[in-house]
C-alpha cells in the first residue's frame, strides 16, 4: 500500500524488528499502542493474505477503550474503513483479505482458540503466565507486546525479555513528542513535581516500585458475589484526559466487592446512559455520582437514580479513612481498578516522608468507590450510629 503516513521513532524501531518477539516498554503516551497497531494496520496486513491478527487484552471494556479506538482511528485516518468489513458483534474487522480479531481473556476458551499469524497483546504486564503460553503456542509469526513498567517483577522479565529471538524496545514520551499537544506534554513533565517514582515509570518509562500506597487491604477474586447484603454503583466522571469510572460495590460477608463496568476516555452523559443501558443497570439501581450537578442531571434525563455524594473539605481524606476499615475483593476482570489500587500512594515531603495528603493520580475507580462508602456511613450513621457497614 502507497501511503505518505506519519510515523513515529516507535514505529520505525518496531518496523525493524525481525525477532519473533518483540516488548516495548515505555512510559506514558509514548505512542507504543499506537505505533504497533499502525505498522499492523497498514503493513503486516498488506504483505499477504488470509492471515489472522489478533489484538488482546485482559478485558473487553479496557481493550475497546485503548486499542481497538486507535485501530479504528487508524483505519479511518487512512481511507481503509468499511462498515461492511466490520462485525461489531464479533469484534473483527476484515483488511485487504485479512482477519483482524480483538479478544479479552474474560473467558478461558479465548485464549485457547484457533492458531494466529501475528499477536499483539496490549498492556501485557495485566496478564499471568499461563496466559502469554496459550497465546503464544498459538502464534505463528511475530508477537509484539507493550507495557508501562509500574512493577519490578514480573514474567516479562524474567521469561521474555532474556531470550533470545527477543527485540526489546523502550520508549518515553519524547519519542512521540511531535504527535502531542502540548498541554499532554506539560501534564506528563509535572510528573516530576508530583512523585519521583510516577516520573521514572510514566515520564521515563523505567522500572519503579510504588511506596506509600494508600490501600493495601484488598486482593483479587474471581467473580462478584451472586447475593449482596445491598449494592450500589459510584460514578466519576471524566472526558478526555480522565475516564469515567463506573464501579460496582456490594457488601457480603464482612466485605467489600469491587467490580469495574466501565472504565474509558470520551464520553458523553449521553454515552454513560447508553453505556449503563447496555450492561444491565437498572432504573431502580442506586447510583453515587461525583457532584457535578449538570451530569448529574443529564443522566437523571435518562431515568436513572443518580444522585451527588456529600462533598466537604475533608471528603477524601475521610472516605480514605473510612476505606481502610474494611477489607475489599476486587474481582479479577477489573484491571484500571487493580492498576489504581497499585499506584495510588501518600504524597512525600522533601525527606521522603508521606504525608497525610494522597497524590492526585490514579484514583478514578478509587473515587467512584469512595462516593459509594461516604454515603452509606453516613446514611448509616443518620439512621442508627451503627458499625460502618452493618
Amino acid at each position: 500500500m502507497e501511503k505518505n503516513v506519519k510515523v513515529s521513532v516507535v514505529f520505525e524501531k518496531n518496523y525493524n524488528a525481525r525477532t519473533k518477539i518483540i516488548v516495548n516498554q515505555g512510559g506514558s503516551r509514548s505512542g507504543k499502542t499506537f505505533s504497533i497497531l499502525q505498522l499492523l494496520a497498514l503493513v503486516k496486513a498488506f504483505e499477504g493474505t488470509d492471515m489472522v491478527f489478533s489484538i488482546v487484552r485482559k478485558t473487553m471494556p479496557a481493550l475497546k477503550a485503548s486499542a481497538m479506538r486507535d485501530f479504528f482511528e487508524i483505519l479511518k485516518a487512512n481511507d481503509l474503513y468499511d462498515e461492511r468489513n466490520h462485525n461489531k458483534t464479533e469484534n473483527t474487522y476484515l483488511l485487504n483479505g485479512n482477519l483482524f480479531e480483538f479478544m479479552s481473556l474474560d473467558q478461558p476458551q479465548k485464549k485457547r482458540g484457533a492458531k494466529r499469524t501475528y499477536l499483539f497483546i496490549n498492556e501485557a504486564n495485566e496478564l499471568n503466565l499461563e496466559d502469554w503460553i496459550q497465546l503464544s503456542l498459538r502464534t505463528e509469526k511475530q508477537i509484539y507486546l507493550d507495557f508501562n513498567p509500574s512493577m519490578d517483577e514480573h514474567w516479562i522479565y524474567d521469561i521474555l525479555i532474556p531470550r533470545q529471538d527477543c527485540t526489546f524496545i523502550h520508549s518515553t514520551y519524547l519519542d512521540n513528542l511531535k504527535f502531542l499537544p502540548e498541554e499532554m506534554v506539560r501534564e506528563i513533565e509535572n510528573l516530576k513535581s508530583v512523585d519521583q517514582n510516577y516520573w521514572r515509570i510514566y515520564g521515563l518509562g523505567e522500572i519503579g516500585q510504588i511506596k506509600g500506597l494508600v490501600f493495601t487491604n484488598w486482593e483479587v477474586v474471581d467473580e462478584y458475589p451472586l447475593e449482596c447484603k445491598w449494592t450500589s454503583y459510584g460514578l466519576d466522571f471524566g472526558f478526555s484526559n480522565d475516564p469515567t469510572a463506573l464501579i460496582k460495590v456490594g457488601y457480603s460477608g464482612g466485605d467489600l466487592y469491587l467490580d469495574e463496568m466501565i472504565y474509558s476516555r470520551g464520553l458523553t452523559n449521553q454515552d454513560i446512559g447508553k453505556w449503563m443501558n447496555q450492561i444491565g443497570i437498572t432504573k431502580a439501581d442506586e447510583i453515587i455520582a461525583d457532584n457535578q450537578p449538570k451530569c448529574i442531571y443529564e443522566i437523571r434525563l435518562e431515568g436513572f437514580n443518580i444522585k451527588p455524594t456529600f462533598k466537604g473539605q475533608d471528603s477524601i481524606i475521610t472516605g480514605i479513612d473510612i476505606m481502610k476499615r474494611q477489607k475489599f475483593k476486587v474481582t479479577k476482570r477489573s484491571v484500571n481498578l487493580i492498576r489504581e489500587l497499585k499506584n495510588y500512594k501518600w504524597k512525600e515531603d522533601a525527606a521522603g516522608n508521606a504525608l497525610n495528603v494522597p497524590v492526585d493520580r490514579f484514583n478514578h475507580g478509587i473515587d467512584a468507590v469512595r462516593y459509594v462508602v461516604m454515603n452509606r456511613n453516613l446514611a448509616y450513621a443518620r439512621k442508627s450510629r451503627a458499625k460502618v457497614f452493618h
